[in-house]
């Protein structure tokens, strides 16, 4: 049962899209065929800070640890019950001011700050992560649950993705809020690091996506800085066939990142900063890339890691809405978003051929009824299906290779963004076995069968 059964209300002649949907929707879980899916338990964040909450299958709220906040995320479970995630949101920033792991009581048992001094109007310089959108800890395979890849829960490395300002007169005579990526140890030294603004030349912008940049990085006045590529996702590559067959830019300890606001996937190599390998901007560029078609706005790009089903592929949620620089239009003036769709996909590609190997969308008039223009994310799962998380709607599901739902959630977690509009949204959601949950004994799993939607009412009162 499709959470929103949304409605495309307006198509203007620029592009921008509307989007209206029902007040009144069932949430919690609303499809469990517990013989299809892959059962255990899963972690999400809540909206406006509420905290990260774990799920059992039948959609009851097991555990909360209201201190941590996946905004901007992600919240991750690690096996024994601690959990990862950002403290205090630095507001109006998409950053979190320290990155922290709790324990089940939510005490806290590790933490990191000393990123970047930073200076507030009124207060003094304070160390701060100033962590945002994702990090991962050494030992998983990719940050999500994999076979024989256990996430360290003491000791090793943790790699994050931060912000830090910086000025780059190549680039944009304003301020950037720059992607940088660090590596910390245990105790807090930083091992590693890479600035994207450094590696400008192998984003492959055409001369039209640079002078956009340099005209307008995706300025935003509340934080007085550019958000030029909106870096949303990094990983290491993990343990891969294609190293093992001697291709070295598959190295596990490499990194791949996404930019939204670019539409560029890439695979850092960690020992020189360069790129090794990249999807985009432009999806023009060769035969195989027209055939996989533009990937707009994209999340949570990662190899699949070994032991899951389509191990070494490229599984990645390509958002749609709009994102990547060129050549201004109507719909675009200043060259920002130039390409846009009004739909989402889930897909896995293999990345030395760039061939489509899996598909989740939907065809037809009403694609747009699958869409999320921001956040999201999938996961394979250790029988072949995949985790889906159409984050904007708040409605997280599970799918086999055949495309079947064999189970759906849509979160009952409500609260202001931003202080704005009340949204129930999903940053990430991320599916671990029960027994890395000892404190819990393993629920009973009951099967949810959805009502007919074509007769089911709303009793009158």
């Amino acid at each position: 049962m499709k959470r929103l059964m949304t409605v495309l209300a307006v198509v203007a002649l620029t592009g921008a899209t509307l989007f209206t949907s029902p007040s009144v929707y069932p949430t919690g879980t609303t499809i469990y065929h517990p013989d299809k899916a892959w059962s255990g338990y899963t972690v999400l964040d809540t909206p406006n800070s509420q905290g990260a909450v774990l799920i059992d299958m039948n959609g009851a709220p097991v555990h909360r640890w209201p201190g941590v906040t996946a905004v901007p995320g992600p919240a991750r479970l690690l096996p024994g019950g601690d959990l990862i995630g950002g403290s205090a949101r630095r507001r109006p920033h998409q950053e979190a001011r320290a990155l922290v792991q709790v324990n089940w009581k939510g005490d806290t048992v590790w933490s990191f700050d000393h990123a970047d001094l930073v200076e507030e109007a009124g207060q003094p310089a304070t160390w701060m992560a100033r962590q945002h959108h994702d990090w991962q800890r050494e030992g998983s395979a990719n940050g999500d649950y994999a076979p024989g890849a256990l996430p360290m829960t003491s000791g090793g490395r943790t790699l994050l993705l931060t912000h830090k300002n910086v000025t780059r007169r190549a680039i944009s005579d304003r301020l950037l809020e720059d992607d940088r990526l660090i590596e910390v140890s245990w105790d807090g030294k930083v091992l590693w690091e890479w600035l994207a603004s450094e590696h400008i030349d192998d984003f492959g912008f055409s001369d039209q996506a640079r002078n956009a940049i340099h005209r307008f990085p995706s300025w935003t006045d509340n934080r007085g800085s550019g958000d030029y590529l909106h870096v949303n996702a990094a990983a290491y590559l993990g343990p891969n066939s294609w190293y093992d067959a001697g291709d070295r830019r598959f190295n596990p300890d490499n990194i791949i990142i996404s930019s939204r606001n670019a539409s560029v996937i890439a695979i850092i190599d960690k020992a020189t900063g360069a790129f090794v390998w990249r999807m985009g901007p432009d999806y023009r560029d060769t035969k195989a890339l027209r055939e996989l078609e533009q990937v707009i706005g994209q999340h949570h790009p990662h190899l699949i890691p070994k032991g899951l089903p389509g191990a070494g592929n490229l599984l990645v949620f390509d958002n749609g809405g709009a994102s990547m620089y060129g050549d201004g239009n109507p719909g675009a003036p200043t060259g920002a978003n130039v390409v846009t769709r009004i739909n989402s996909r889930v897909l896995e590609i293999n990345p030395v051929t760039f061939e489509k190997v899996w598909e989740y969308s939907l065809g037809g008039q009403e694609r747009f009824e699958f869409a999320s223009h921001y956040i999201s994310s999938a996961q394979r799962l250790p029988n072949g299906n995949t985790l889906i998380d159409e984050g904007a709607d708040g409605r997280i599901f599970e799918v086999t290779a055949a495309k079947e739902i064999v189970w759906e959630y849509v979160s009952p977690f409500f609260g202001p963004e931003d202080g704005s509009v009340s949204t129930n949204r999903v940053y990430r959601a991320q599916r671990v076995p029960y027994d890395w949950v000892p404190q819990l004994p393993k629920p009973v799993e009951r099967a949810v069968i959805p009502p007919d939607i074509t007769t089911f009412r709303v009793p009158p009162r």
